[in-house]
């Protein structure tokens, strides 16, 4: 492995904000990027990286945001998403507009940009979710993007080739920030899965740094949710 930079979009708060986390730890250069400059400021400073700031939404500014990234990347994490309710009887064109376009051409735009600075070691991680396989009243848009992230990762790995591309679709993650204060929901969801226990963010960290760092898994969507999706 090269001395290239690990990059995570998304990686301001949650999710993102540990696997960074862990990175930093583990003594690599890490950059992270978020929509709010107030938060890439402070999570930059926080883990002591770069911090950058763009918005998926808006493809045609990224690569004037990115260019600075200096040398190679050796992993590329997509972990930016948005939670999104949007029920077809009251169909809000504008934010399922934004979040087509933040999943499926950001996600490509941000790879498209980086893709020159790869090395045959690189490898990207999407983040998905499970929406695509239970599916929601409002979720048809959440639902959709997540099923397309599912088939981008066997087109980006062909695509790509020898940089490996996989997904992860993480379940409900018992403490995340997002999901701070809905117990009721945390707890019927813990009743649904087989484990008896929720996804944490340190499985979920677990998880995408396997699929980051394991040279021979490549097109994989892995699904991390404790056997909730099969009940």
């Amino acid at each position: 492995m090269s001395d290239g930079a690990v990059v995570i979009v998304g990686g301001t708060s949650g999710l993102g904000l540990d696997l960074a986390r862990h990175y930093v730890e583990a003594g690599r250069t890490v950059v992270v990027t978020g929509r709010h400059p107030e938060r890439a400021e402070a999570a930059a400073s926080e883990l002591g990286v770069t911090g950058l700031t763009f918005d998926l939404a808006e493809p045609h500014a990224i690569a004037g945001c990115i260019e600075g990234i200096d040398g190679q990347v050796d992993r590329l994490v997509l972990a930016a998403i948005e939670r999104d309710v949007n029920n077809v009887r009251e169909y809000d064109v504008a934010k399922a507009i934004r979040l087509a376009t933040l999943k499926l051409v950001g996600y490509t735009e941000v790879i498209h940009c980086l893709a020159p600075k790869f090395t045959d070691d690189s490898s990207v991680l999407m983040f998905g979710g499970l929406a695509k396989e239970k599916p929601y009243p409002g979720s048809t848009t959440v639902t959709s993007v997540n099923g397309a992230v599912d088939t981008m990762v066997r087109t980006l790995a062909l695509e790509l080739a020898p940089v490996r591309v996989n997904a992860i679709h993480p379940g409900i993650v018992g403490d995340s920030p997002a999901w701070e204060g809905k117990q009721a929901v945390l707890d019927a969801t813990r009743e649904k899965t087989p484990t008896g226990r929720l996804v944490t963010m340190a499985d979920i960290t677990s998880a995408a740094t396997f699929l980051l760092e394991n040279r021979s898994v490549n097109g994989v969507n892995l699904f991390v949710d404790g056997g909730w999706v099969m009940m």
